[in-house]
């Protein structure tokens, strides 16, 4: 079972029923035994990184979030989900993250329109196994004003140009990450999801 973390905030449904679309079992969790007991964890979010990490603190789950990680299981950050995994963000002050990753997360200095909104090719720099067959430059959905600066470029597995070019995909051992929506990406995404899924069963 993977449990997809319910903290008061993200798009949860909808990842829910990407994986029960290709038969992956996944269910809306929000206590710690539920994460302990999941074979793969799942982090969407929407929102703010100060909410995401006081909603999680409150309710807490961090502590259990993280051992899962540490354990070797399978974890997939979506949006928000990725972001936390860095050391802090600047947005509305400085935030501190899960620290799974040394970095910052920004705002986007641009001309462009804030928050990048709408579809965007991601160019693959190291292929992780939750990209399977995906080729490379394909277009995925995101909504987001800030994005993350990895210490370490190495964990990069995906950039995207706005502006600037940014890490939208991340990867370390049992880490995944995307900056983009899977769930919202139609089909392509809804593969990313099936992989994901392949990829804790064999775990």
């Amino acid at each position: 079972m993977i449990a997809i973390i319910d903290y008061g905030m993200g798009n949860l449904r909808s990842v829910e029923k990407g994986f029960q679309k290709v038969g992956v079992g996944a269910r809306v969790v929000a206590d710690a035994k539920a994460i302990d007991d999941a074979h793969a964890v799942v982090l969407p979010g929407v929102g703010a990184f100060r909410d995401c990490m006081k909603n999680l603190e409150q309710k807490s789950l961090i502590e259990p979030i993280m051992r899962s990680i540490r354990e070797g299981k399978p974890y997939l950050g979506i949006c928000l989900g990725l972001q936390v995994l860095f050391t802090e963000s600047e947005e509305f002050g400085i935030h501190k993250g899960f620290d799974i990753f040394k970095g910052r997360v920004v705002r986007f200095q641009t001309s462009l329109k804030v928050p990048h909104m709408g579809w965007n090719n991601v160019k693959i720099l190291r292929r992780p196994p939750i990209f399977g067959s995906i080729q490379d430059e394909t277009y995925f959905y995101f909504v987001h004003s800030f994005y993350v600066v990895p210490d370490d470029e190495k964990v990069i597995a995906g950039i995207t140009e706005y502006g600037v070019n940014f890490a939208s995909m991340v990867w370390k051992d049992n880490v995944f990450a995307t900056q983009f929506h899977p769930e919202k990406s139609q089909e392509t995404g809804i593969k990313i999801l099936k992989n994901f899924g392949d990829f804790a069963r064999k775990t």
